[in-house]
This record gives C-alpha cells, sequence and structure tokens, in this order.
C-alpha cells in the first residue's frame, strides 16, 4: 500500500520546526529514522497531513558524556551509532549490550533512539534500556524544555506523554553511583525480529554492595514494565546466589505475559526469571560457590 497524500516540510533549526508543529498540532509527525513511522503510514495506520523532516537540523546526532559523567544522546544519533560507540563499550555496558540486539542492520542504519522511545512500542528495546537506567526524555516545546522521567514517558501501547507542538530531542542518562555494570538479553525467533522476552539490568556497586539496581522487561506486558519490587531487594546487600534468585522470581511475578504464537505465559515468566539470573551473574564480582560475592 501507499501512504495516503501529506505535505512535506524539512526545517534547517529547531525553531522551524517547532513552529511547523505548532501550526499543525496532532496533524504533524516528526521524522528522524522513520523505521517505525514510514511503515505505519504505507499501512495507513498513521496519516499525518504534514511530515516535518527534522535530519536537516544541527547538533542532534551526539552521544557524549558531561563533566558529571552523564550521558546525552542526540534525537539523531543513529543505533548504528551507538553500536560502534567506544564510549559505551568502556563505560555503559547496558547500552553496549542491547545496541547491536536492535531489529536489524537496515534498520539500525537509519532509527534512532530517541525515536524509539517516541514510538513507545510495548516490545522497544531501548524503552527497558533508559528505564533500567533511570533515565529521561528531553522535549522541547513552546513552552521550554522539560525532562520527562523515562518511568512516566510512555502512557501505553504507541503513546507517550509529548505535547502538541513538542519534539523530543535528547535522552539522557544519569552518572552511575559506583561501579556500573549490566546487560540487556532478548529472546528472539530469528534475528531482527521483537523480543518474545527481554529484561535490562543495571547495577552500581560501592565495595562489592549495590547501591542502586535497575530492572526493566521488554515484550511481556502492555508497556515496558518496571520490576521495582526485584531492584528493592538487591539494593543495600551484597550480590549472592540469595539474591540473585530473590530478585529473578520478583521479576517474574510482576511480568503480565500473554500466551500466543511465541509461546506461553508460564514459559515467557521462566524466561524473565532466567535472563535476570543470568543479567546478574555476569557483573565482574563473581558469585562463588557459596553464594557469597568474591
Amino acid at each position: 500500500m501507499y501512504p495516503s497524500r501529506f505535505r512535506y516540510e524539512a526545517p534547517r533549526s529547531l525553531d522551524e520546526a517547532l513552529a511547523l508543529l505548532v501550526q499543525y498540532g496532532d496533524d504533524a509527525k516528526v521524522l528522524a529514522g522513520g523505521q517505525s513511522l514510514v511503515p505505519l503510514m504505507k499501512l495507513r495506520f498513521a496519516a499525518p497531513e504534514l511530515l516535518v523532516d527534522i535530519n536537516n537540523v544541527p547538533g542532534l546526532g551526539h552521544h557524549r558524556e558531561d563533566a558529571d559523567g552523564t550521558l546525552r544522546v542526540g534525537a539523531l544519533c543513529r543505533h548504528v551509532d551507538l553500536e560502534r560507540s567506544a564510549l559505551l563499550a568502556a563505560k555503559h555496558p547496558l547500552m553496549a549490550a542491547a545496541a547491536p540486539l536492535i531489529a536489524d542492520p537496515i534498520v539500525r542504519n537509519r532509527g534512532t533512539l530517541v525515536g524509539s522511545l517516541c514510538h513507545a512500542d510495548p516490545q522497544g528495546d531501548w524503552a527497558s534500556v533508559l528505564l533500567a537506567l533511570g533515565g529521561s526524555v528531553v522535549a522541547l516545546g513552546p513552552g521550554g524544555r522539560r525532562t520527562i522521567p523515562a518511568a512516566d514517558f510512555a502512557v501505553g501501547p504507541f503513546q507517550n506523554t509529548l505535547l502538541p507542538g513538542e519534539i523530543a530531542i535528547e535522552a539522557v542518562i544519569p552518572p552511575p553511583q559506583g561501579v556500573a555494570t549490566g546487560t540487556y538479553l532478548k529472546l528472539e525467533r530469528r534475528v531482527g525480529d521483537f523480543a518474545t522476552a527481554g529484561v535490562a539490568v543495571a547495577l552500581d556497586t560501592v565495595a562489592g554492595s549495590v547501591v542502586r539496581a535497575g530492572i526493566a522487561l521488554t515484550g511481556v506486558g502492555p508497556s515496558t514494565i518496571h520490576a521495582a519490587a526485584a531492584e528493592a531487594a538487591l539494593v543495600g546487600r551484597p550480590l549472592s546466589a540469595a539474591t540473585i534468585e530473590e530478585a529473578a522470581q520478583l521479576a517474574a511475578d510482576v511480568a503480565r505475559p500473554k500466551s500466543d504464537h511465541r509461546g506461553s505465559a508460564a514459559y515467557k515468566k521462566h524466561v524473565v526469571a532466567t535472563f535476570v539470573r543470568r543479567g546478574l551473574g555476569r557483573v565482574p564480582d563473581e558469585v562463588d560457590s557459596e553464594g557469597v560475592a568474591a
């Protein structure tokens, strides 16, 4: 199918882009990578009157660290940029693990992290990563800038909290509170497929004790799931076989999968528990045979 007729604009500044969005309101859509929006338009699930292509807007393709260790990812930073990033490989293990698992190479070459967050697909990998890391989205609109915590950004399947006239310009990940470790594990039927189940795990440790934990689940509910109880079971305690098992069970308990052609609900809960165990077991301080972190 072909998309319905639409007007196309390619502004060269954020001010121009915002003016167009204010003028057209809900009838306008922002185009960054287009890997989600264009297929929806071709199927006529989305039919915007105006497409605002921000690829000519300067200053949005970055991913960089501030002096305090805050990581910033611009709205035009591609998945492939993060996949190949020396910065992520050296200092941001969860994001480095997730980047190669996003869709397929064609999508990674054009798609963007911020665009994926805005699409708010319940099976979107980056939403779980940002949630586990305690990140946020920066939006710019007629009222100025505002920062939206990842936990509040997606309000349902394919729905976010951006207001008419706003553009999501950046994702922000706060600096770690200690030694940062983490990973992203994803079960998919074939390479590039959506997750049957996915788990993002992030830990900050000081002197062997967990000072901050982040666990988020992909594809096992109507939206990304924050496993807060599993996180709480880890914080303030040394990582051990007992704490890992407790967190794994708590994460599985909060999952809300449905049985379908990918597997039963019970199977998907089992995958979640298994991935939490594996993710927590991958931190540098290996758990010894007696269940005590070395």
